[in-house]
């Protein structure tokens, strides 16, 4: 984790803007969905946020949800944007673009599949990946960042997945906590990476106004 490191690397954590999959609480995976058009103001919106730090390199996923967010983010901080698949959101396998509701009912044993993908982290959907592999991939990229001396902060572009991974990582807790962590669409979280990491920041909206997240208009 950076250990030789003399001072903190920081990762701003973003979540890529809204797709239609996402309004309806589908499990996106690997599949390619644009941003809606609320979506692209989120970026812009994201953007223009981030464009008040020190921001010289940006990563994403190529997945076009990510790349086209991180694009706008690297025209508002004259900052070069790099893919690197390590940022790719988790495979769901042949739950891709099911919601929750209807994977359990799907039947062929999958709910059961389902409940213990919900409560292992090395459990995976079919033909998908687990979080502990998802971990394994996003860690490798940070800690190839951490190694390469950055001086200024780094923006990752990335999906719940792995965005979640190294939230549990910097805070050193169970991979399985991070079912009970939310993240919305095109916000961003903070960490500031080195020996002991910190969380600075989380799930932050602020940047695309109070009552725009799902958990301000959704019952708990």
């Amino acid at each position: 984790m950076g250990e030789t490191r003399k001072h903190a690397l920081r990762f701003f954590l973003v979540r890529h803007g809204e797709t239609a999959e996402n309004i309806k609480m589908r499990y996106l995976g690997r599949r390619d969905a644009p941003l809606t058009e609320k979506g692209v103001r989120q970026a812009g919106q994201v953007a223009e946020a981030l464009s008040f730090f020190p921001v010289r390199s940006i990563y994403t996923s190529p997945l076009k949800r990510t790349a086209d967010t991180a694009a706008m983010i690297g025209e508002a901080c004259g900052a070069a944007v790099c893919t690197d698949t390590r940022l790719i959101e988790g495979s769901f396998g042949r739950w891709e673009g099911l919601s929750r509701d209807e994977v359990i009912g799907s039947g062929g044993g999958d709910a059961a599949l389902l409940a213990r993908w919900e409560r292992h982290a090395s459990a995976c959907p079919p033909g998908g990946e687990s979080l502990e592999e998802i971990r394994t991939r996003v860690l490798g990229l940070v800690n190839e960042l951490i190694e390469n001396e950055l001086q200024f902060p780094a923006v990752l572009v990335s999906h719940v997945g792995p965005i979640k991974a190294l939230l549990a990582s910097a805070l050193d807790i169970p991979l399985e906590a991070t079912r009970r962590l939310f993240l919305d669409p095109a916000s961003i979280s903070v960490v500031d990476w080195g020996p002991r990491p910190f969380l600075r920041l989380f799930n932050s909206h602020a940047h695309l106004g109070w009552s725009t997240p799902r958990w301000v208009t959704l019952p708990a």
